[in-house]
């Protein structure tokens, strides 16, 4: 019998990333990137946060929202397996699922009070663009959420070692102070597709408000522009997370 279950947005979050493309494919990849979790109106409620602040670490629960699927299928094609196999669905981190829902571990870094939005939470390291709606917010335990021994299937392959990324002054200086680190931290873990290695091929994603522009020859990332990107405020104008992780 099919049961349906009603869900509320309680928060979205407000980070670098205007667009998909860019955002890192984890969690904590990056932990220089910094973010902040604001709630809707009938949850600015203190009350409702009490005793979080004892906490380091936060999973964010929520919705892969430009990435809903007309149909679910029981199979996708995961990025790290070069699109060229399937797998359940079920072994993916996919947002094409039944229920399009992400998880995410992020460092609390503060819980502050802003004059128009209330109560907010400020994170590094989360992956999710700007806008990304939040279901839930749950406190990490070390002692039951962390299995250093556990298996992870056709994902046990640790992520390639960092690309050398090369950012000429004059195209850095563009960037506020600090987010520098942060667009490094990005760049560094090659936001390309995991099938596309053409040398002379230029990206470009939303960052901070600029529009960021690179190519990759070999093991170097070098940004060849930086530009601001008019009538776009910083984190707000996407609202999805980055598709197949997996």
């Amino acid at each position: 019998m099919e049961t349906a279950y009603q869900t509320q947005v309680i928060a979205r979050i407000e980070s670098a990333f205007s667009t998909k493309f860019g955002v890192p494919r984890q969690s904590g990849l990056v932990p220089e990137l910094r973010a902040r979790v604001v709630f809707e109106p009938p949850y600015r409620n203190r009350d409702a946060l009490r005793g979080l602040d004892g906490f380091s670490h936060l999973w964010l629960i929520w919705v892969f929202d430009r990435s809903l699927p007309a149909a679910w299928s029981p199979t996708v094609r995961p990025p790290r397996l070069g699109g060229n196999r399937r797998m359940g669905v079920f072994a993916t981190r996919s947002p094409f699922r039944p229920n399009p829902i992400g998880l995410s571990s992020v460092e609390l870094e503060g819980v502050g009070e802003d004059p128009e939005s209330g109560p907010v939470l400020y994170v590094r390291g989360a992956d999710l663009v700007g806008g990304t709606p939040i279901l839930d917010i749950k406190p990490y335990l070390p002692y039951t959420d962390a299995h250093p021994d556990a298996r992870a299937g056709f994902a046990a392959e640790r992520p390639k070692e960092a690309l050398s990324v090369e950012i000429p002054p004059d195209l850095l200086a563009r960037v506020p102070e600090d987010d520098r680190a942060a667009l490094v931290g990005v760049l560094s873990h090659d936001p390309r597709p995991r099938y596309q290695h053409d040398p002379e091929r230029v990206y470009g994603f939303g960052f901070a408000g600029l529009e960021v522009r690179f190519r990759v020859r070999g093991a170097c990332l070098r940004v060849v522009d930086i530009a601001a990107v008019t009538g776009q405020s910083r984190g707000t104008s996407g609202t999805s997370s980055p598709s197949g992780p997996l």
